[in-house]
């Protein structure tokens, strides 16, 4: 079975980190450019970061930027999502996607051919 399942979120606190996890089942991630998207309630699902199939190149929303880093581990096909310094407007259903091609767009990955089904981060006191 083909799939993306993330893994990772949970509630924290503003200013804490959590690391958010993309495993691939099925296919090789690897051979693909990977990103995550996140979709607050009553907002429309946004970019946040994409990391081409090689790790070479990452990009990032302004409003993440210097707080996530993204990365893969081309061996367990896995892509994470580091992510410190959260605030309340961090608060979304994170969602990974992988692209039908290895570059990305700016910060998102184009052509989905993959979406995991999401996990909620909570950023609250």
């Amino acid at each position: 079975q083909l799939q993306l399942v993330e893994s990772g979120g949970g509630l924290v606190q503003p200013g804490g980190s959590l690391r958010l996890s993309c495993a691939a089942s099925g296919f090789t991630l690897g051979a693909y450019a990977t990103g995550w998207f996140r979709q607050a309630p009553g907002k429309e699902r946004e970019g946040v970061s994409c990391i081409s199939s090689g790790g070479i190149s990452t990009n990032y929303a302004n409003s993440v930027k210097g707080r996530f880093t993204i990365s893969r581990d081309n061996a367990k096909n896995t892509v994470y999502l580091q992510m410190n310094s959260l605030k309340p407007e961090d608060t979304s259903v994170y969602y990974c996607a992988a692209a039908r091609h290895y570059y990305c767009s700016g910060y998102v990955p184009t052509e989905i051919g993959y979406w995991g089904q999401g996990t909620q981060v909570t950023v609250s006191s």
